[in-house]
């Protein structure tokens, strides 16, 4: 499950006041990344994360630190924080 059942748990998961109000123009950016990678790698279909292709997050993520594209690392940290999220729900461990 991606948010709690419990209630007082699901109240502090605050994702539109504690993620989407902080960081609407970032997320923004990062969804244009998002359109772009699509139109890159499946221009045919429609926008979707194909998590086959290229999964060398963190050393992607460094060459985009490298080259000063914030959008891109931002991109790069939510797709490696998403797969160790991912992982740990299949292992049945902790985040």
């Amino acid at each position: 499950m991606i948010l709690p059942t419990d209630a007082k748990e699901r109240k502090e998961t605050p994702v539109y006041t504690g993620f989407v109000n902080y960081f609407p123009r970032a997320m923004c950016a990062v969804a244009r990344v998002s359109f772009k990678g699509n139109q890159q790698h499946h221009p045919d279909k429609p926008l979707h994360w194909d998590m086959s292709k290229s999964t060398d997050e963190l050393d992607a993520l460094m060459r985009h630190i490298i080259d000063e594209e914030w959008e891109a690392v931002a991109w790069r940290a939510m797709a490696n924080l998403e797969r160790k999220l991912i992982a740990a729900e299949y292992e049945g461990g902790p985040e």
